[in-house]
């Protein structure tokens, strides 16, 4: 069971609640900041339609909050510098860096900040909320896995999540593509998002 979901076992008797939040998760209700070195924010995007080029952005901040009794009291935001994309090409991350796709010097920022966070059972969740690229907000759903909680060798205190989303850029306004000689595009409008996240529990 998640970080949400997990309850204390008991048996039930006629009027009575049959659960109760467990302690464990209790004392993980608190707001949370993203490590940047153990997070990660990354996309999927189909390329001359035959594979899959992987990039991710090396600098931005995030905060959750969690609530580990009402995941719908849960918030999340992240601010993600596009200056700091990375494929692994220069050329590439350049050509996304300019006036064809990210505009970076007039949009330096992606954003998102949550307006919804629901528990879908188990150990899935749902954060949905608003996600501002080229300066046009449109609302995307995250679907999260849980992966736990520890404390760290050095006492701080952890959550993981990992998880997916898919958009089609095209509706953020990043339409730039070239046609193949074979059909179809260079680039897939449909865009994968990844992340895996580790946050530290503030003081």
């Amino acid at each position: 069971m998640g970080i949400f979901g997990r309850k204390n076992e008991t048996t039930a008797t006629p009027g009575t609640a049959a659960t109760a939040v467990s302690p464990d998760l209790a004392a993980l209700t608190g707001t949370y900041t993203l490590d940047p070195t153990h997070t990660t924010i990354g996309f999927v995007a189909r390329h001359a339609m035959v594979t899959n080029v992987k990039g991710g952005f090396g600098d931005f901040t995030g905060t959750l909050t969690l609530d580990g009794s009402d995941p719908a009291n849960s918030t999340a935001e992240i601010d993600v510098v596009m200056d700091s994309v990375d494929t692994g090409n220069a050329d590439r991350d350049g050509h996304l860096r300019n006036a064809d796709f990210f505009k970076t010097d007039e949009f330096p920022k992606m954003t998102f900040r949550s307006t919804q966070a629901e528990a879908l059972g188990g150990d899935d969740y749902r954060i949905t909320g608003d996600l501002t690229i080229l300066g046009t907000t449109r609302p995307l759903s995250i679907d999260l896995e849980f992966n736990g909680s520890a404390k760290d060798p050095f006492g701080n205190e952890r959550v993981g999540f990992e998880g997916t989303a898919s958009i089609l850029r095209s509706e953020w306004g990043l339409t730039w593509n070239a046609a193949l000689e074979t059909g179809g595009v260079l680039v897939s409008d449909k865009i994968k998002l990844v992340f895996d996240i580790s946050a530290i529990k503030n003081a």
